[in-house]
């Protein structure tokens, strides 16, 4: 990208700001990980002081490692949402549809996982219980190994929230993005 991406701005806040905003209405504990330019990027959130910041001591390992590194100041939680910083953030009523689809199951699935035109994306809610297996996962691994694994087992919630299946991961369509073109 060239730039941090959780300091990208879409709709007048940044990328990292409007997700701390928006869990923070739902979660307990909002928890943002932080790897490369930790300086630049805590300067530049203006919410940073409404959630835990943990550092990444080993950012160079991917993305697993930024997740276990958040996930170990979780644990105990009933379930935990985790995505990357460079969603534009969903709609708060998504992340309460998958909470209360999760909730409701009389067997908790070990993920929930939100879906918008049959494309899987991103909050995942992961039962709490699975967060001992997601931190026991070798470096060179992924989560998304874990959560396919369970495929059979997880709860695909379709919704109206195209943003659940979008990222930002070049200049290109981050100008999308920001000019509200589909992509």
């Amino acid at each position: 990208m060239g730039r941090p991406k959780a300091l990208l701005e879409f709709e007048g806040a940044t990328l990292l700001d409007r997700q701390i905003l928006l869990f923070s209405g739902v979660c307990r504990k909002v928890v943002c990980v932080l790897g490369y330019a930790v300086e630049e990027v805590a300067a530049g959130a203006r919410r940073a002081a409404e959630a835990v910041v943990v550092l990444n001591p080993r950012p160079e390992r991917g993305q697993l490692s930024s997740l276990q590194s958040g996930l170990r100041a979780v644990e105990g939680s009933d379930a935990v949402f985790f995505l990357p910083v460079d969603g534009p953030g969903v709609h708060a009523e998504t992340l309460q549809r998958l909470i209360a689809e999760w909730g409701n199951a009389e067997v908790k699935p070990p993920f929930t996982i939100p879906q918008h035109a049959g494309r899987h994306g991103h909050p995942v809610l992961m039962d709490g219980s699975w967060v001992a297996a997601m931190l026991a996962l070798p470096a060179e691994a992924s989560a998304r190994e874990l959560v396919r694994a369970q495929a059979e087992r997880n709860r695909y919630v379709e919704v109206e929230d195209e943003r659940v299946a979008t990222d930002v991961d070049t200049p290109a369509e981050y100008e999308m993005l920001v000019k509200g073109v589909r992509f």
